[in-house]
C-alpha cells in the first residue's frame, strides 16, 4: 500500500493511495492552514468508524439483520502534551429498525472489534477502545 501527499497551499495538502482518489488534509489557521478540511487526527477517527462501519454492515447483511438506519458516533480524548495522541476512544453504534436482531448485531459488532477491522486493530495497541450499542433510540 502506498499514499503521496502534495502541499496544496501552507498546511493544507492533498492525499492519494492506491485507491486512486484524493482526499484534502488540512490544519487550523494558527499553524498555516486554511482550515477547509479535516486534520489528520479526525481522519484517523474517520478511518476507525468507515472501517468497522464497512465490517458491520457486511456482517448484519449476511446475517440477513438488516437496520432500516445505522449510525456510529465516536468520542475521542487526547493527551494535553504533545505527542498528542489519543487517550480514549468511545464508539457508540446506533441501530434503528423494526424487528432488529439485537444478538446478530451485537455479535457483527463484536466481530469487526475484536477480529476483522484492520484500523481497530493498530489503534487498540495505543489506545483504549470502548464501544457500546444502542438500539432505537428515543427521538430527541
Amino acid at each position: 500500500m502506498k499514499v503521496s501527499l502534495q502541499r496544496a497551499s501552507g498546511a493544507t495538502f492533498l492525499a492519494k493511495g492506491d485507491s486512486n482518489h484524493w482526499v484534502v488534509l488540512d490544519s487550523k489557521k494558527q499553524f498555516g492552514g486554511s482550515e477547509a478540511a479535516s486534520q489528520p487526527m479526525e481522519m484517523m477517527l474517520m478511518a476507525l468508524g468507515g472501517c468497522t462501519a464497512m465490517d458491520i454492515e457486511s456482517l448484519i447483511n449476511k446475517m440477513r439483520t438488516p437496520a432500516e438506519e445505522f449510525q456510529i458516533e465516536i468520542d475521542a480524548e487526547r493527551s494535553a502534551e504533545h505527542p498528542r495522541v489519543f487517550t480514549k476512544i468511545h464508539m457508540t453504534f446506533i441501530f434503528k429498525g423494526a424487528d432488529l436482531n439485537k444478538q446478530n448485531i451485537e455479535k457483527a459488532v463484536r466481530l469487526s472489534q475484536e477480529k476483522y477491522c484492520s484500523v481497530s486493530a493498530m489503534l487498540s495497541r495505543a489506545v483504549d477502545i470502548s464501544y457500546d450499542i444502542v438500539f432505537n433510540p428515543a427521538a430527541e
